[in-house]
């Protein structure tokens, strides 16, 4: 989103002086049950709510010019490696929460306690139903191997989501070993990368290559999409996660922390250890199909379907730290 959107309140009610029955939310996620959400927790806490949406960059551009005359108490963000940015330009500060420590998995929370996650986010290998036996599938690591020469789609390497699993993937087999995976895999391309999530999906049902990477929740949306073209795509795909013996599946997150300069801190943690009760998370992962952090609830919806999966137990403020060395290695391999 080129600019910036006030949502809920007006500019003026947002940029007035703070008291203690507001709270200041920048905010990446575009979904109808987050404002759901925003909705209980105002009438649960009698905290409202000012919004302020845009893209990941956007936001920490924005915190970073207003400094410390910051009206942001809440920053909310997807993928690990966008809250790894937002913590290095500084715009982020401690969370300080038993709470927080206590449900969430450790895995899911910044080594630093500057952000935690809030939902989880699977990529998965798509495969077509009649080209391959998912019992033959192997892993990320296996999309190198020759016998996925030419049946590969991916999407480029300047996005977030590959470049986080790459740096997954370094964190826990090496750089050296990751390079030479990646090179394998751009050798098995079916064709230049290009498109988004969806565009792989489609691709693999249409035939033009036999398996794909894409997270789970993209899968989800064209299987409950009243577009029968949508469900056509649907049915001809599985999605595979890869087990514990072949390293376990990447998982990412959407999170969120605190404002460096948050001038309602309390109500700011508040409002994120909202997030992680069963109720909110309830409808924070039914708005984009994406799994429950809190260990202890049920998969919603349609993620049912999907079985359960392993995860690879890497620690996600990872995906932030090995970022730099994912782009060069992508880079030196030819993924483009």
């Amino acid at each position: 989103m080129k600019q910036l959107m006030v949502l809920i309140v007006s500019a003026l009610l947002f940029f007035s002086c703070s008291d203690q029955d507001e709270v200041n939310i920048y905010s990446s996620r575009h979904y109808d049950t987050d404002l759901e959400l925003y909705s209980q927790f105002t009438e649960e806490t009698g905290i409202e709510i000012n919004l302020i949406e845009g893209s990941s960059d956007e936001l920490i551009e924005r915190m970073r010019n207003e400094g410390i005359n910051s009206p942001a108490d809440v920053v909310i963000t997807v993928d690990a490696g966008r809250l790894w940015r937002a913590k290095e330009a500084g715009v982020l500060q401690p969370l300080n929460s038993e709470y927080l420590n206590e449900v969430i998995p450790a895995q899911f929370r910044d080594v630093d306690d500057m952000w935690v996650g809030l939902s989880e986010r699977v990529r998965g290998i798509i495969y077509n139903k009649e080209s391959v036996d998912p019992a033959d599938l192997r892993g990320y690591l296996d999309l190198a191997e020759e016998k996925w020469n030419g049946r590969v789609c991916v999407r480029s390497s300047n996005n977030i989501y590959n470049q986080s699993l790459v740096a997954s993937l370094i964190e826990s087999h090496g750089e050296e070993r990751v390079e030479e995976w990646a090179e394998g895999l751009v050798n098995n391309f079916a064709r230049d990368p290009q498109g988004g999530d969806t565009d792989q999906i489609r691709a693999v049902a249409a035939g033009l290559c036999d398996v794909a990477l894409a997270n789970h929740y993209y899968l989800a949306r064209l299987m409950q999409s009243d577009d029968a073209q949508d469900l056509e795509v649907a049915g001809k795909v599985g999605i595979y996660f890869p087990d514990a013996e072949y390293g376990g599946a990447h998982v990412n997150i959407s999170g969120a922390g605190i404002a460096a300069n948050s001038p309602n801190r309390e109500n700011a943690l508040r409002f994120i250890e909202y997030l992680a009760t069963d109720d909110a998370q309830q409808l924070y992962s039914i708005g984009n199909n994406e799994f429950p952090i809190l260990e202890s609830m049920e998969v919603p919806g349609v993620l049912g379907d999907f079985g359960s999966f392993d995860s690879d137990a890497v620690n996600v403020t990872s995906y932030g730290e090995n970022n730099p060395l994912a782009i060069r290695l992508m880079d030196r391999v030819g993924w483009r």
